[in-house]
């Protein structure tokens, strides 16, 4: 897929910083432990692919998951974690990340923030799941009808730190001309865009073709994600 590139964005060169200085010499030993016993054998691509398969799944209402025995689960995740796909979805309720990809305790990384955004916290994080943990793809997802995004281009006054959210969105929101359903979308190309170009990190991880970032978008009517093209 090619590379999205926003014609409206002003925080690559914060984001940069910040990330940079994430990276001192403490930090990099934090990310290259000398064990990564707990990694998947998965490849970038199967990654993707196991995610999609357990979204038809869901759709299908042939969910898997759930069959494993939890107490067996909890059992062998107490002292590790092997996720193999990491997802940045927006905080509503209404999408379960596990669930809709039919997936079960200790395999996928999730950070969930309002908006699917990529701040420093949230890339910090998707850091130490696909260097550390060794997470083979990140998938930044969207969502039809998000508030987040429609309260961005409304640009109302709203109560307490609500509108701190509105600058990370601002430029979906202004590439999308008034239209929701656009605006949704460049969103999650610009957060996943976000992630491949300000991390350090990450992007070496992509250039070696050990992880890949994408952006999808999640159907609330029916259940379907769907990845979104140029991202």
């Amino acid at each position: 897929m090619n590379e999205y590139i926003p014609s409206r964005f002003s925080r690559r060169g914060f984001l940069t910083g910040i990330t940079a200085s994430l990276l001192s010499s403490a930090s990099l030993d934090i990310l290259t432990p000398p064990s990564l016993s707990a990694q998947t054998t998965l490849t970038p691509e199967e990654a993707l692919k196991a995610l999609l398969d357990g979204n038809e799944r869901f759709v299908a209402g042939r969910m898997t998951s759930f069959d494993e025995d939890l107490k067996i689960l909890k059992a062998r995740t107490i002292d590790k974690q092997e996720p193999f796909a990491a997802v940045l979805s927006c905080a509503d309720s209404r999408v379960p990340v596990e669930i809709i990809f039919d997936q079960t305790i200790g395999h996928i990384f999730v950070t969930r923030v309002a908006g699917n955004m990529a701040t420093s916290e949230v890339i910090a994080s998707l850091e130490y799941g696909a260097a550390v943990l060794g997470t083979k793809v990140i998938l930044v997802l969207g969502h039809q009808n998000c508030g987040a995004v429609k309260a961005t281009m409304q640009g109302k006054q709203v109560p307490g730190q609500i509108s701190a959210l509105y600058p990370y969105i601002q430029p979906a929101a202004d590439e999308a001309g008034g239209d929701l359903e656009k605006a949704i979308q460049t969103n999650a190309r610009i957060q996943a865009h976000l992630l491949r170009e300000s991390s350090p990190v990450l992007a070496s991880l992509v250039k070696e073709n050990k992880l890949k970032v994408v952006a999808g978008q999640y159907n609330l009517a029916s259940g379907k994600v769907s990845l979104l093209e140029g991202a």
